[in-house]
């Protein structure tokens, strides 16, 4: 089966997945039904391409296929920024309640820290990216840490209101955000175009890539830069997804079976399609919203994590 061949099969079973998820039981109420329901299948593909597009460029310039962005400590900040303005001003102050603003800053924030990481880690010469991951870990920690603490001392109503943002919905998404989410990925997408002819060669090795006159360190700083303004657009858009990129991608490699980015990551956007809304279908339809689909997605990418750990460790 050829590469061309894949990717057509999964954007049929992605049209197919979202006509299902547009139309099914809609009981004929066209003008109620499919403006509510466009707005998630429109958040889910947003929040789809900027994860699996992120993952596959992480991936790519790391060398390893078991790392997700998440290690960068983004999601931690996340929830500590969520949960610092709840602790500092409750849940129904401006900073809170306003959707509008609460995205802002928190995008402003999460991208500035990226930028200011990056600034420091490779201001030195010497210092390589296993050095940016392995401080991004500490950082993470200590994140993770500091929201703790906050948790156990906030107001028990405050606190259901943070439990809510702690997991990824796409039943709340404010449309006003997701234009404003759709125009900021997009220009973020169309600047990192012209870095896609360097990919295929930076995934052989830093060493390989420089040989064959990549100018590696010039690239790297770029698209992680682009990696983290994604990122960050899809966690405060609709909350953090932790293993859905690992998830996502070490599927690509494995149905597309081929090295070249130009079908890897369609076909990781498109298969992360398919399992964000075939999951919301499922969830809605199957279940009734009894259950996050978040908690679905991070407990079978919890499960394939350790299975690819095994795997490696027996390679």
């Amino acid at each position: 089966m050829t590469f061309r061949l894949k990717l057509s099969l999964l954007a049929i079973l992605a049209v197919g997945v979202i006509a299902a998820f547009l139309t099914l039981h809609a009981g004929g109420n066209w003008d109620y039904v499919l403006p509510r329901r466009g707005i998630k299948v429109m958040s889910i593909v947003l929040t789809g391409t900027a994860i699996a597009y992120s993952t596959i460029l992480f991936q790519t310039i790391t060398n390893n296929r078991i790392l997700t962005p998440s290690i960068i400590g983004l999601d931690a900040l996340y929830m500590l920024i969520q949960t610092t303005v709840i602790f500092l001003l409750g849940s129904k102050s401006a900073l809170s309640a306003n959707g509008n603003l609460n995205f802002a800053i928190t995008v402003g924030l999460m991208t500035l820290f990226s930028l200011v990481l990056f600034k420091l880690l490779f201001k030195r010469e010497g210092r390589n990216l296993y050095f940016l991951l392995l401080f991004g870990i500490i950082l993470g920690t200590f994140f993770g840490s500091f929201t703790t603490f906050m948790e156990v001392l906030i107001d028990p109503n405050e606190f259901s209101v943070l439990q809510g943002r702690s997991f990824a919905s796409f039943n709340t998404v404010n449309s006003k955000l997701l234009l404003i989410s759709a125009i900021s990925s997009v220009i973020v997408v169309l600047y990192s175009l012209k870095f896609m002819k360097y990919l295929d060669v930076i995934s052989l090795g830093r060493e390989h890539a420089i040989n064959l006159g990549v100018p590696y360190e010039y690239v790297v700083k770029r698209l992680l830069i682009i990696i983290s303004v994604l990122v960050s657009i899809a966690t405060a858009l609709v909350g953090p997804v932790t293993f859905l990129g690992l998830l996502v991608a070490n599927l690509t490699y494995q149905f597309m079976k081929t090295y070249r980015h130009r079908y890897l990551i369609p076909g990781s956007i498109l298969i992360c399609m398919i399992a964000l809304v075939g999951g919301q279908l499922i969830m809605e339809r199957i279940f009734s919203f009894s259950t996050p689909l978040a908690v679905i997605i991070n407990f079978a990418g919890g499960v394939y994590f350790l299975y690819l750990l095994l795997r490696e460790n027996k390679s």
